[in-house]
């Protein structure tokens, strides 16, 4: 009689401690998947899915608050580049969108992703860069002009390159200017594919010039040498606006909450909190809701 080999035993062994965990985690996750709709359901919580600069600034930790007390629903916000949020929205994964590119906020809508879209308030971008100045910027240029002396000079430019609002507000800027700077892309002209935070530090760092929102530069705190370098044209104008994620698109969509969130933020209270809203004695954000 042959003794069973011990080569054989052992993979025997292995395969029955397997597949008892695999039992078990079956056991678990589709007791969890019994379970978490119900508890889902239950909640007043919203998803906003935003843009960089709305968080970034803390205006949500001014606002959310508020209305949360008031109204007993919970806001989670999903803080991405405006072309991401539009894109998630358009996946279903929000009720809520609130960004800043106008144009595709109403294609959002145009498409059938969005119910209606609604101006919020708005602010300004700005070029800052490092006080030397090497494209020796002016105060009295238009965005246009400065961005052809950054262009003629070939001074360091930092880009966002990440298809937010900012992103998509700087290449219709060029685009006025009649340059094309993704054709000397990686030389004076640099994509970070980052936020505006990163993409800050990343222009400090490098000495280049860059384009931020106004209240992203006011909240940002390693301003190290950089300041303001060309703001005022009317081209720089930034528009916020807010959509209810359509629930015939996504039934799982929780429109009643999604559209009290928007009907506040239009509200006068709403809109007085954005107003009231400053960092070091400036206002960040400027309603504007009709």
């Amino acid at each position: 009689m042959s003794k069973k080999s011990p080569l054989c035993a052992k993979p025997v062994k292995m395969l029955r401690k397997q597949l008892a965990i695999a039992a078990f985690l079956i056991t678990g996750l589709t007791a969890g998947a019994t379970d978490s709709p119900a508890i889902a359901s239950d909640e007043k919580t919203i998803i906003v899915q935003s843009t960089t600069s709305t968080q970034n600034s803390g205006l949500y930790n001014a606002l959310l608050p508020v209305f949360e007390e008031e109204t007993g629903i919970t806001v989670r916000v999903v803080a991405v580049g405006t072309g991401q949020a539009l894109k998630n929205a358009r996946n279903g994964d929000g009720d809520v969108l609130l960004v800043h590119a106008k144009s595709a906020e109403e294609a959002f809508v145009s498409e059938g992703y969005g119910l209606e879209r609604f101006d919020v308030m708005y602010n300004d971008f700005v070029i800052v860069g490092p006080q030397d100045n090497p494209a020796r910027l002016s105060g009295n240029d238009t965005i246009t002009e400065a961005l052809q002396k950054i262009a003629g000079s070939q001074s360091l430019f930092a880009s966002r390159g990440d298809d937010s609002g900012t992103h998509k507000k700087e290449s219709q800027l060029w685009k006025t200017a009649g340059k094309t700077p993704a054709d000397s892309s990686g030389g004076w002209y640099r994509e970070t594919g980052s936020g505006m935070g990163a993409t800050l530090n990343a222009a400090i760092g490098m000495g280049a010039y860059t384009l931020t929102d106004r209240a992203t530069w006011i909240k940002f705190a390693n301003k190290a040498d950089y300041t303001i370098l060309n703001e005022g044209d009317p081209a720089l104008f930034n528009q916020y606006g807010v959509i209810l994620v359509n629930p015939d698109k996504h039934p799982h969509v929780k429109e009643a909450e999604g559209q009290r969130f928007i009907d506040w933020l239009l509200s006068e209270r709403g809109q007085d909190a954005i107003r009231a809203y400053k960092v070091n004695g400036q206002q960040l954000f400027f309603p504007n809701a009709k």
